[in-house]
């Protein structure tokens, strides 16, 4: 029995998160990133979505607003 609720946890946390990351994708292409980008930008918990998705609003580039976001070298263990 413990087995068994230990899976249907991790599938639970599993579906959690396919479900956040799919969130997170509809969100970038409504803001018009292109499919490729937001795909992967969904799943990389580093990027700060609201901040990246605000200088969208404000009128930056897709593109320009991962650039002003990235994590420096310094942030990433290099």
């Amino acid at each position: 029995m413990k087995v068994y609720r230990r899976y249907r946890n991790a599938l639970r946390a599993r579906q959690a998160l396919d479900e956040a990351v799919a969130w997170r994708r509809r969100s970038l292409l409504r803001a018009g990133f292109p499919p490729d980008l937001a795909s992967d930008l969904a799943t990389d918990v580093r990027l700060d979505l609201h901040a990246v998705l605000q200088l969208v609003d404000r009128g930056c580039p897709p593109e320009l607003a991962i650039r002003i976001l990235e994590p420096l070298p310094s942030e990433m263990g290099s």
